[in-house]
């Protein structure tokens, strides 16, 4: 490809990264040792937060009574939303059985994961959608068990927002501890949880940390870095809402990258000199955010057509991808590499962040190559079973017993031939590999 950079990052997601394995690693390692009280102490030091813990049904209806009505009915929408794709998700997943040969049935089961934790950010952001996607998909899926932990303010504890959406969408309970020691408490079964079975939701980097060195011993979503974003425009593209667009997603943090791909030399210089008005614009925090994200991360680049743009977006594979271009079915037939793909200006990657129905804890830096979002899938186990006749084990044990003996597996081998010796005790059989 003869990309051409109009704008062209100094920065990748891998190298603002920091080195954080070993102090994640010696927190987890104090608190698998110490257990509770350890937890707590780490949680005094990087919450700063001395109240209960474990919220009680109490602690959460007063909470609840602190959201504004209207607020309650937003999240409310969010959740049916989610739920609603989340079910004819599962749908998609269906227990079967299948004769393979006379005699010899075997089949799937679709079986959800027993406990499942949530980690929900409340620093910077209060996510209070990060708790209606991983909550609504765990309990959709069937998980019996399901906790939120989520980082606590100083003297206020977690953003009562939060705690109403964890609790309509069906969290058994909710803990007021973030960071390390929050990932570590439900991995670790601490505070009298069930140990969990997989860990969902996003995070900063020593959550994403703890999560990558707990990988195995549990399940998770996905190794996630920061948030990215790539927008595919051609001519008939509005600059406005493209850089707008562009703005939204630079302002999850100083290292999220933002793309824009483009064939229109014209639209690609509109949008990059609207978007510094567009950061100037936004409050403090939001504005410092995205300033050094355009400045650091994003890129604007000019392809020669629409099939080079779509080929250099499957090279970025992107987290969020929109497409505010002509011809929307071919987009959408073209392209294979997204976490989650936003078809035409109606509809924009807040919409999928915050309320649309399709969820927000996506594949970042790439790895939309090679995996897809969170879904009610991911807190499933597709498991298979089979059982046979004594004649529908035949030609298996046959087969099973020369192919066992070819590969120098004798005592496989002789599972098949006690079987064969058994069920038809007056025929020969010839169970060498090379007869």
């Amino acid at each position: 490809m003869t990309l051409e950079y109009l704008k062209k990052a100094t920065l990748t997601a891998q190298s603002g990264a920091s080195d954080v394995h070993d102090i994640v690693q010696g927190i987890l390692k104090d608190i698998e040792e110490g257990g509770d009280a350890k937890a707590l102490e780490y949680a005094a030091k990087f919450d700063k937060y001395d109240g209960n813990v474990m919220l009680t049904a109490e602690e959460i209806a007063a909470a609840s009574a602190l959201v504004p009505q209207k607020l309650k009915e937003d999240i409310q929408f969010a959740h049916d939303n989610v739920k609603r794709f989340a079910e004819a998700q599962k749908a998609t997943v269906s227990d079967i059985e299948y004769e393979i040969v006379p005699g010899l049935v075997a089949g799937q089961k679709a079986i959800p994961v027993d406990a499942a934790g949530c980690y929900v950010p409340g620093g910077r952001y209060s996510h209070i959608a990060s708790a209606i996607m991983t909550v609504t998909t765990a309990k959709v899926a069937g998980c019996n068990h399901i906790t939120v932990a989520s980082p606590p303010r100083p003297d206020i504890g977690i953003a009562p927002a939060i705690v109403y959406a964890a609790h309509i969408c069906g969290a058994d309970k909710i803990m007021a501890m973030g960071g390390v020691q929050g990932v570590a408490a439900m991995t670790f079964g601490l505070f009298d949880l069930p140990e969990a079975n997989i860990l969902v939701g996003p995070g900063n980097q020593f959550v994403a940390e703890a999560k990558r060195i707990l990988f195995g011993r549990v399940g998770i979503d996905m190794i996630a870095g920061p948030t990215d974003s790539l927008i595919l425009a051609d001519k008939s593209a509005d600059p406005h809402i493209v850089a707008t667009d562009l703005v939204s997603q630079a302002e999850h943090g100083y290292n999220s990258p933002v793309w824009l791909v483009t064939d229109d030399r014209a639209l690609a210089e509109d949008v990059m000199n609207r978007v510094p008005a567009l950061i100037e614009d936004l409050p403090e925090v939001n504005r410092d955010n995205a300033f050094a994200a355009w400045r650091d991360y994003a890129e604007v680049i000019l392809c020669a057509d629409r099939e080079e743009m779509a080929a250099c977006s499957d090279d970025y594979a992107p987290e969020h991808l929109t497409v505010q271009a002509d011809d929307l079915p071919w987009w959408l037939d073209r392209l294979s590499c997204y976490g989650s793909l936003f078809l035409g200006e109606e509809t924009t990657v807040s919409y999928g962040d915050k309320a649309s129905g399709t969820n927000h804890v996506l594949p970042t830096s790439r790895a939309a190559s090679y995996t897809g979002g969170l879904s009610v899938h991911k807190y499933m186990k597709i498991v298979t079973w089979q059982q046979a006749t004594r004649e529908g084990s035949k030609r298996v044990a046959e087969a099973t017993a020369r192919i066992s003996r070819l590969e120098g597996m004798e005592g496989h081998a002789r599972a098949a031939d006690v079987r064969l010796a058994k069920y038809f005790p007056g025929e020969n059989f010839d169970l060498t590999p090379h007869g």
